[in-house]
C-alpha cells in the first residue's frame, strides 16, 4: 500500500483458537487463547491480541518513541573511547617474566575453550603496540581503555618482585597513547588474576583485598601521573556468577552456588575500596585523576506487561546486577532487596541466618562513596518473570527470576545477545534516579558477529547508531549526567570462552596470517563520524563537515583468506594462505 500502490482496503485475522479440521486443537491460529478442557471454553487475549489493538488504534506503523532519532550534541569534552582487556588481545603469555594467570591456566585445561582457543598471542598487541595505535587514530578516538596484566606486573600477584619489563610495557603504551593525543582509562583488573594468588583461594581468600591493595598500589606510583581516569574492577558480576556459579569463565568453579558468589563479591567491594582510598589518600591530590568501579547490567522488562509480579521480577534482575555492587559503593550497604531475597530462601533452605555476608559499621563507612563516576557495561535488554525454585540453595534462586529473549529482537553473532536499544536508555535513567545522578561513562557497549568476514559490518553500524542515539536521548531529554561512551572493541579478539568464534571488534583481525594484521571494518567510519560531529547532525540542516569530512579514493578490493583450523604458533592457517579465498567476503572499503 505504501511502497508499491497496491490498494488495500482492510486485513482480517483470527479472533480467537478454534476447530482446525484435520489438525483438531493442536495448533492455536487465534488472538485469544481458548482453554478447550474447560467446559465454560473462556477467552484470554495473547499478547499479540494487544499488539494487533494498537495497530487498529493507530491505523498503522507509526515510529515509537524509541525508535525514532534525536538529533543533536553530547557535552562538550565529552569522552569518545574504545576498549580492550590485556588478557584478550596482548599474547607474549610467557615473556620478560610474566607470571601466569588464572586465564592461562583455564585456556590450557581441554574441553574449556571453544576449538581449543587460547590467549597465548591473541592479537599480539604486546608486540604490535604501534598498530594498535594507528588503529585508535584512525578512529579518531579522544580515549582509549585498556587493563593492566596483573601477573605481568607482579609475576605471583605479591609485592615481593616487581617485574620491571612489564612496567615499562605500560609505561611505553602510556607514552605513545599520550603522544597521539590520546588519553589512556585503565582498568586494573580485567579478570586475569595472578595464578599464584589462586592457588591460595583466589577471591574467596579475604587477604586477597591487601593483595589488590597493594597492586593498585604500585600501579598508581608508577603508572598513575599519566593516567587521569581508572577502573578498579571489570564486571565483578561476571567475575563471581561466570567465574564461581556456572563455571564457564576462569577459574571455572560451578560446585558452590549457593555460598561462594557471596563471598567472592564481598571481597571484591572491599578490594574495590581499599584501591579508591589509596588512590585518594596517596595520590588524588598530585595526580588529580578519577576512578570508580565498571558494573555490567542488562534492562529487565516485564515478560508478561499486565503482570505485576513481572514487573517485580524485572526489578530483581537489576538490582542483582547493579544493586549486588553499586548500592554498598553507592550507599554503604547492599540493596534491601538483595538481602531480603537471600534471607528469604536461605530460611527456606532450613539455614539459621542469610548466605550473604554483612558489612561491619567500620566496613560500610570505608565503602560508602567510593567512586568519582558510574562505570557501566550493557550489551541488550531481557524478559523476566518469577520462578518459585522451592527450597534450593543456589544463586538463581535467590534471585528467583527466569529471563528470556523476544524472539522479535534482532540477533548477532552471540546466543546472548539481541539488539534492544530502548533498554540502554531506560538503565540510564534507573541509574540517575537510584543513585543520584552521578558522572556516568558507559566503558563498554558493542555487537558481535560470527562465521564468514565480512568488513562490510552494517549490523554494527545499525547497532551503534541506535545504541548511542538511546544515550543521546539519556542526556538531553532525562537529562542523565553522560560524560563519555566506549565502544567494545577496538579488535576482534579472544572472547574468553567461545574463542576466536564471536567477533566484536571495529577492527578484524586476520589470525591466517601470523602477523595479524588490522583492517578496519565499515563501522570504524561511522563511528569516527558520530566522534566528530560529538553526536547525530540533522541532516535536514544540509551537509555538515564532521559527517565523512574527506572524500578519500575508493579502497582497493581486499579478498580475507578463509578461516579453518591449520594453525602456526598457536595462530589459526589457512591450508592455502594465498590460494583459499572466501567468495562472499570480497567488499569495498572507503575509509
Amino acid at each position: 500500500y505504501e511502497l508499491d500502490g497496491v490498494k488495500v482496503k482492510g486485513y482480517a485475522t483470527y479472533l480467537m483458537d478454534s476447530f482446525q479440521f484435520f489438525y483438531g486443537y493442536i495448533f492455536g491460529f487465534g488472538l485469544h487463547h481458548i482453554d478447550f478442557t474447560n467446559p465454560h471454553r473462556p477467552r484470554s487475549p495473547k499478547f499479540s491480541a494487544h499488539v494487533y489493538y494498537n495497530i487498529m488504534k493507530d491505523n498503522g506503523f507509526p515510529l515509537t518513541e524509541d525508535e525514532k532519532m534525536l538529533y543533536g550534541e553530547f557535552k562538550k569534552d565529552f569522552i569518545w573511547s574504545s576498549a580492550t582487556a590485556s588478557y584478550q588481545i596482548e599474547g607474549a603469555w610467557r615473556a620478560d617474566g610474566k607470571g601466569l594467570s588464572i586465564w592461562d591456566k583455564f585456556t590450557h585445561t581441554p574441553g574449556k575453550i571453544f576449538e581449543h582457543d587460547t590467549g597465548d598471542i591473541a592479537c599480539n598487541s604486546y608486540n604490535k603496540m604501534e598498530d594498535d595505535i594507528a588503529a585508535l587514530k584512525t578512529i579518531k578516538v579522544s580515549h582509549y581503555r585498556f587493563s593492566i596484566s596483573w601477573p605481568r606486573v607482579l609475576p605471583d600477584g605479591t609485592t615481593k618482585y616487581i617485574n620491571q619489563a612489564g612496567l615499562n610495557y605500560y609505561q611505553k603504551l602510556l607514552d605513545a597513547l599520550l603522544a597521539a593525543n590520546i588519553e589512556p582509562q585503565v582498568t586494573l583488573y580485567h579478570w586475569d588474576l595472578p595464578q599464584a594468588l589462586q592457588d591460595v583461594g583466589g577471591w574467596e581468600n579475604e587477604t586477597i583485598i591487601e593483595r589488590f591493595r597493594d597492586y593498585a598500589d604500585v600501579l598508581f606510583k608508577n603508572l598513575g601521573p599519566k593516567v587521569k581516569l581508572w577502573i578498579t574492577f571489570n564486571e565483578p558480576y561476571i567475575i563471581t556468577v561466570l567465574g564461581h556459579v556456572q563455571g564457564a569463565h576462569a577459574p571455572g568453579f560451578n560446585d558452590r552456588p549457593d555460598t561462594l558468589p557471596y563471598i567472592v563479591s564481598h571481597n571484591i567491594i572491599k578490594a574495590h575500596a581499599e584501591a579508591w582510598h589509596v588512590y585518594n589518600d596517596k595520590y588524588r591530590a598530585s595526580q588529580n585523576g578519577m576512578i570508580a568501579i565498571t558494573v555490567n547490567s542488562d534492562w529487565a522488562e516485564p515478560r508478561n506487561p499486565y503482570k505485576q509480579e513481572d514487573y517485580e521480577a524485572a526489578r530483581n534482575v537489576v538490582e542483582f546486577y547493579l544493586g549486588w555492587y553499586v548500592h554498598p559503593i553507592f550507599n554503604g550497604d547492599y540493596s534491601p532487596l538483595v538481602k531480603k531475597s537471600v534471607l528469604e530462601q536461605s530460611l527456606a533452605g532450613g539455614l539459621p541466618k542469610s548466605r550473604l555476608p554483612e558489612f561491619t559499621p567500620e566496613e560500610i563507612k570505608r565503602i560508602n562513596g567510593t567512586y568519582d563516576y558510574f562505570g557501566l557495561n550493557h550489551y541488550c535488554s531481557v524478559l523476566a518473570f518469577p520462578v518459585d525454585f522451592g527450597d534450593t540453595q543456589h544463586f538463581e534462586a535467590d534471585r528467583g527470576v527466569v529471563v528470556i529473549s523476544d524472539r522479535t529482537w534482532l540477533e548477532t553473532g552471540s546466543s546472548w545477545l539481541r539488539m534492544t536499544p530502548f533498554g540502554l536508555r531506560r538503565l540510564l535513567k534507573f541509574i540517575k534516579d537510584e543513585y543520584r545522578n552521578p558522572p556516568i561513562i558507559i566503558t563498554e557497549n558493542g555487537v558481535s558477529e560470527n562465521g564468514p568476514v565480512d568488513l562490510n559490518d552494517v549490523h554494527r553500524i545499525y547497532f551503534y547508531e541506535k545504541y548511542i542515539n538511546q544515550v543521546l536521548k539519556a542526556y538531553l531529554l532525562d537529562g542523565v549526567n553522560m560524560i563519555g561512551y566506549t565502544a567494545w572493541s577496538l579488535l576482534d579478539n579472544l572472547e574468553w570462552a567461545v574463542g576466536y568464534t564471536e567477533r566484536f571488534g571495529l577492527f578484524y583481525v586476520n589470525r591466517t596470517d601470523p602477523d595479524l594484521p588490522r583492517t578496519p571494518k565499515a563501522s570504524v567510519s561511522f563511528y569516527s563520524s558520530l566522534i566528530s560531529c560529538n553526536g547525530f547532525p540533522d541532516p535536514a540542516s544540509g551537509p555538515h563537515e564532521c559527517w565523512n569530512p574527506k572524500s578519500e579514493p575508493e579502497a582497493k578490493k581486499e579478498p580475507i583468506p578463509a578461516i579453518n583450523n591449520e594453525r602456526f604458533q598457536g595462530v589459526k592457517l589457512s591450508e592455502k594462505t594465498e590460494e583459499k579465498k572466501t567468495e562472499n567476503v570480497e567488499l569495498e572499503r572507503k575509509f
